[in-house]
């Protein structure tokens, strides 16, 4: 039987003291993308904190597993070591670290090694040229100045470059016009020719990035608990008939 590749069980998360996640199950194999979906206030956040590692979340209980392993425990710089990516809804902006030197510390990190600038910049070059993105980015200080649709096109840049076994895109559609989605959605798809046996948890608010970036699963999360699942055509129907319908029936 082969191991999924990352699996959310029965986990319950506190955040100062308030149950917000109460008995999430997910599992993505490889090579899959998910889809989870949730109006506002309904955890989805806290998931992708908790994810993450971020010591704010408290598992009560339950486990998260990668590749076999309980990494509940783990911390966010083992995590992303060990190969799971976060792209976030609002980028932080560094100044003074130019994009191409983060790259460089966070891809020694995730390699165990550590790289030249030299190394790396053909692999940037070559990443930038496939995204569609000017070489001049390589250089700017990350996410200072940039807009939405660049903070967001960065974070695809740093999915491509580190190689990650699961990345879990956190609205990344957040606040992007049509065009900027669309071009974010084929970066993640370029990303994904090369690399299929990428695992990717797509965390949303709406149906449009879906029309880009087909999923072979949606779940949708109403209250801390996933109360269905399916495939593709469940986005379209809570597109018609919206959130209200699932927060009646739970």
């Amino acid at each position: 039987m082969t191991t999924p590749l990352f699996e959310i069980q029965d986990l319950h998360v506190n955040v100062e003291g308030t149950e917000i996640l109460k008995g999430v199950n997910l599992l993505v194999n490889d090579g899959e993308i998910h889809a989870l979906m949730g109006p506002n206030g309904s955890g989805k956040s806290t998931l992708a904190n908790t994810l993450l590692g971020s010591p704010d979340y408290e598992v009560t209980s339950g486990k998260i597993i990668f590749q076999g392993e309980d990494i509940t425990s783990w911390t966010p710089d083992i995590r992303g070591k060990a190969g799971i990516f976060l792209a976030f809804q609002y980028p932080e902006e560094i100044s003074g670290v130019p994009v191409i030197q983060f790259l460089r510390q966070a891809l020694s990190a995730r390699k165990g090694m550590e790289l030249s600038i030299l190394e790396l910049r053909l692999t940037i070059m070559e990443w930038m040229d496939r995204l569609g993105m000017d070489p001049s980015f390589a250089t700017r200080h990350l996410n200072e100045g940039f807009s939405g649709g660049e903070k967001k096109r960065n974070e695809v840049l740093q999915m491509a470059i580190l190689e990650p076994e699961i990345a879990i895109l956190d609205e990344t559609d957040s606040g992007l016009d049509i065009d900027a989605l669309r071009v974010v959605a084929r970066g993640v798809k370029e990303v994904r020719k090369s690399r299929p046996e990428l695992g990717v948890l797509l965390i949303t608010h709406y149906q449009r990035i879906l029309d880009e970036i087909t999923p072979d699963y949606v779940h949708i999360l109403v209250n801390g608990k996933i109360v269905e699942q399916g495939g593709p055509e469940l986005a379209k129907q809570l597109e018609e008939q919206g959130y209200e319908a699932w927060r009646e029936r739970n």
